[in-house]
């Protein structure tokens, strides 16, 4: 937090908090999905440990040519899940379902949970990571604010072993979440190309 700026003087104390919220919300969903996938959520939340975690603030300016441009290329991401808080009610977040974009209607105040392409190779391809890219307006300004939620530094990302026992099947590579980072970084924003790469 100490590279957060100081100005205005509240910043800083209410990004902590958000930082610190939102944290706490991960970690109950990371229970539930655990519970959902029939592992014990401490052996998920391991993999978390630390509560490593980035955050973005975005800020798309209006465009009068919105048709011709992207706020942002379509892609994954690389967390297990990402919180989005959409600050001002300007839709821009799209989503690729059945090959078509389809616009994601934020809830004033709510946080939407996306799933990473962590979180699709921890599951065994149970949850899928989500495909998504942002589009400008043509006459008003878009403020969001991601969460990314992380692997710890010296976690193995792989399906979890409770998923693959008793014959069943890994659906992805198994690699060091350093590694993984490395690679999702050389596809930049290519799709879902990082997480398909690592089929088996």
């Amino acid at each position: 937090m100490r590279l957060w700026p100081e100005h205005p003087p509240s910043f800083r104390n209410s990004m902590e908090r958000f930082s610190s919220e939102t944290t706490k919300v991960v970690q109950y969903l990371l229970k539930f999905l655990a519970m959902d996938m029939g592992v014990d959520p401490d052996s998920l939340l391991e993999i978390f440990r630390g509560e490593p975690q980035n955050m973005r603030a975005n800020y798309y300016p209006p465009c009068r040519q919105a048709g011709k441009v992207l706020g942002l290329s379509p892609h994954c991401d690389a967390s297990g899940l990402t919180l989005v808080l959409q600050v001002n009610n300007v839709q821009g977040l799209q989503i690729r379902k059945d090959g078509q974009w389809l616009a994601v209607d934020a809830l004033d105040g709510a946080l939407l949970a996306n799933v990473g392409d962590v979180l699709e190779v921890l599951s065994n391809g149970r949850y899928r990571s989500i495909e998504h890219r942002t589009v400008v307006n043509p006459e008003k300004e878009r403020i969001s604010a991601a969460v990314f939620h992380l692997a710890c530094p010296d976690a193995t990302i792989g399906p979890l072993p409770e998923l693959v026992k008793d014959g069943g099947k890994a659906a992805y590579k198994s690699m060091a979440f350093e590694d993984f980072l490395k690679l999702f970084f050389s596809t930049k924003l290519d799709g879902r190309a990082t997480v398909e790469g690592l089929r088996i």
